[in-house]
């Protein structure tokens, strides 16, 4: 991926948020970290963000209502991915009606990420282009 973003990773797993916050960083992407649904939802007021990858559950607010509250009180949301250890066959259309893009099951490989990251933002670029 050729464009830098600013990401926000939302997991109460500090390992993950540590994990994929180094990851993301070694391909040039600058990330920022909180461990519950309450500070995500902050953060996203005070910052702008690109990214978000979001676990499903966490304290105070899980990931789905940090979804939801942001893509209907954002006028223009960054891109959101739900993380779940849960079955992603159930997980999928709440996710989708949380307004995220897309929904990832735990655990995943890095490599894989990467790929729903760029098609998110191909996405987004081809719907920003026929508009």
């Amino acid at each position: 991926m050729e464009n830098k973003l600013k990401i926000l990773i939302a997991d109460d797993d500090a390992d993950i948020s540590e994990l994929l916050s180094n990851f993301l960083a070694s391909k040039g992407h600058s990330c920022d970290v909180v461990n519950n649904g309450k500070d995500a939802i902050l953060k996203v007021r005070n910052n702008e963000y690109d990214l978000l990858l979001l676990d499903v559950i966490m304290p105070y607010m899980d990931g789905y209502h940090v979804a939801y509250e942001i893509t209907n009180n954002l006028e223009n949301p960054p891109i959101i991915i739900i993380l779940t250890s849960r079955d992603i066959q159930f997980e999928k259309p709440i996710a989708k009606m949380s307004g995220a893009y897309d929904i990832i099951q735990k655990p995943f490989k890095l490599d894989m990420l990467i790929s729903v990251i760029e098609n998110a933002f191909k996405s987004k670029d081809k719907n920003k282009q026929e508009e």
